[in-house]
C-alpha cells in the first residue's frame, strides 16, 4: 500500500513538473519510470509464491 502511494506522489510530481515547465525530458522520465512499474509488477504476479524453508520441515 504504501508503495503504491509512493508511486502516485512520484508520477504526479513528475506531471506537475512536465506541465509547468514544458521539459519533455521529464515526460519522458515519467513514462520510462511507468513502464518498469508496469514490467515490476507483471514480473511479481507471474513469480511463484516462495515457501520459507523452515515451512517444509515436520
Amino acid at each position: 500500500m504504501i508503495r503504491k502511494a509512493v508511486f502516485l506522489v512520484r508520477d504526479k510530481l513528475s506531471w506537475n513538473v512536465f506541465s509547468q515547465t514544458g521539459n519533455v525530458e521529464t515526460y519522458l522520465l515519467m513514462k520510462e519510470l511507468e513502464s518498469q512499474d508496469q514490467q515490476s509488477q507483471e514480473q511479481s504476479a507471474s513469480s511463484p509464491e516462495r515457501i520459507p524453508m523452515d515451512d517444509l520441515n515436520p
